[in-house]
């Protein structure tokens, strides 16, 4: 108990960074959907889409590779050293090539008139990349503190020069009010494009502030621990290329496939729409987030003792809990938190309760994905993520054309749906970890259920906002009490105060 309690307490603070912290920033979307036209915001989503791909290529799996041998290895500097390097390397590398051959990349991508998209993000990449060993030496450390205050001054950043740029500057030079810092402030033609340079801004001062953990890198450069390090990380780098296919991959397709019918600004505005209901599902991801940032260096710090399969089994248990809990919270207030997008994009609430329960395989499944991380087995997370990945390829290139976005959300379901159960069976088989299947099932069946009575009541009672949300909320509150009544004790346990 003392040790799912030090988890708990370790995943609530990097929650406050990646949770709490970005939910302030998932406040900016409802100022990007209503200040940017449909086609526009769905430019932003796109770009991000790729940013996601290239992150994973940049740092290639050495985050975990770095916890690995740091708690084996015993000269932890040389690790340190050996892998900060390394991905020093790949981003000044990729910095170079962005710069030297921007307008190639742009016409590439589809933004042959936009080459400074390519320049922010190059710059946003890099510096990325480059932060990612010193803020997991953090979080090998246990410094969840400063690793928190890190992040959530760069989500803060973020968030003060949207705002400076967008909600005042861009505001007030459309209203007429062209003052010196106005026009100072904002241009026209960069439009959109302040999203990105905020981003840039946020990214440079989150390098500062890691200059402690950055001094700290000596040129001690061991080949031999690099080979070593980088055949365990390259699976994870494949797996999670292939993950960012599973997860982002359908806004490129979305735009791709329906641009030759209906052209590319109904393209982009179908990209955009899927974005921002997606963004109706992030509870539940960023719970994930801040859970694997805590959960990682949990999982190998226990993994040598004699209890450790039983921890990783209560765990479980406790995720889907809260999960589920998440997955009722967003769909019993969904007509409250419609309002973060304007009512052009309320067309989409529709796969909002698929994408949620989709994103709750994927969290189950990560939460498995210890099992090849511990034995080294790190092949079989690139077997199933490349299997996961295909299938997502082939699914939206099969059905977007029929079905438009919807396709994308029902084969993020059933992807993530596949790769949970393949990576259960084969986790059983290689690392047996003794989960409690029927208690699992019965956390997300009960919510399931609950849901169904709530759409049921809404079906008949459509006018009647506060008759609707009353009744959600006594069926939330049911499944906190019955919950909390089921697992009891425990639940006291890890909330008990030392």
């Amino acid at each position: 108990m003392s040790a799912l309690k030090k988890l708990a307490g370790q995943t609530a603070v990097y929650g406050i960074s990646s949770i709490l912290g970005r939910v302030f920033n998932y406040l900016l979307t409802p100022l990007y959907t209503y200040s940017f036209v449909q086609e526009k915001y769905g430019e932003v989503s796109e770009m991000y889409a790729y940013v996601a791909f290239f992150i994973v290529f940049l740092t290639f799996g050495m985050e975990t590779a770095f916890f690995k041998f740091s708690s084996t290895e015993d000269n932890k500097s040389k690790v340190y050293n050996t892998a900060f390097t390394s991905v020093i390397f790949t981003s000044v590398t990729f910095i170079l090539f962005g710069l030297l051959f921007t307008q190639s990349i742009a016409d590439f991508i589809g933004y042959a008139s936009r080459p400074d998209f390519v320049i922010y993000f190059a710059l946003i990449l890099g510096i990325d990349a480059f932060c990612s060993i010193p803020l997991a030496s953090l979080r090998q450390e246990n410094k969840a503190k400063r690793f928190a205050v890190i992040n959530l001054t760069n989500i803060g950043t973020t968030i003060f020069f949207n705002l400076l740029f967008i909600a005042f500057a861009k505001t007030n030079y459309e209203n007429g009010n062209h003052t010196v810092l106005v026009d100072f402030l904002y241009n026209p033609e960069i439009g959109v494009a302040y999203v990105f340079i905020a981003n840039l801004l946020a990214s440079i001062v989150k390098l500062l502030m890691l200059y402690p953990e950055v001094i700290k890198l000596r040129w001690e450069f061991d080949i031999k621990l690099l080979k070593i390090m980088v055949i365990y990380s390259f699976p994870i780098m494949i797996a999670g290329f292939a993950g960012i296919v599973n997860e982002t991959f359908d806004r490129l397709l979305i735009r791709r496939m329906l641009e030759p019918e209906g052209g590319t600004v109904f393209a982009k505005e179908q990209v955009a729409i899927y974005s921002g209901v997606y963004k109706l599902a992030i509870l539940i991801s960023l719970f994930i987030q801040a859970f694997r940032y805590a959960a990682e260096p949990f999982f190998f710090a226990h993994a040598k003792q004699k209890d450790g399969k039983l921890i990783y089994a209560r765990v479980m248990n406790y995720f889907v809990l809260a999960v589920s809990i998440m997955f009722l919270f967003v769909l019993f207030y969904l007509d409250i938190l419609k309002y973060f997008l304007p009512p052009s994009y309320w067309e989409g609430l529709k796969i909002v309760p698929i994408l949620l329960f989709a994103n709750i395989f994927l969290g189950i499944y990560y939460n498995q994905s210890i099992w090849y991380k511990l034995t080294g087995q790190t092949k079989y997370g690139a077997f199933i993520a490349i299997g996961g990945a295909l299938l997502t390829v082939g699914l939206n290139i099969l059905l977007i054309p029929i079905l438009g976005y919807v396709a994308s959300a029902w084969t993020t379901f059933f992807v993530y749906a596949g790769m949970m159960v393949a990576s259960y069976f084969l986790g059983q088989k290689h690392y047996p970890i003794p989960y409690n299947l029927k208690k699992v099932g019965f956390y997300l069946s009960f919510a399931l259920v609950l849901y169904g009575l709530s759409w049921c009541f809404k079906s008949y009672i459509t006018e009647n906002l506060g008759a609707i949300l009353s009744f959600n909320s006594a069926l939330m509150f049911f499944y906190l009490w019955f919950a909390v009544n089921l697992e009891g004790i425990k639940l006291k346990d890890i909330l008990k105060k030392t």
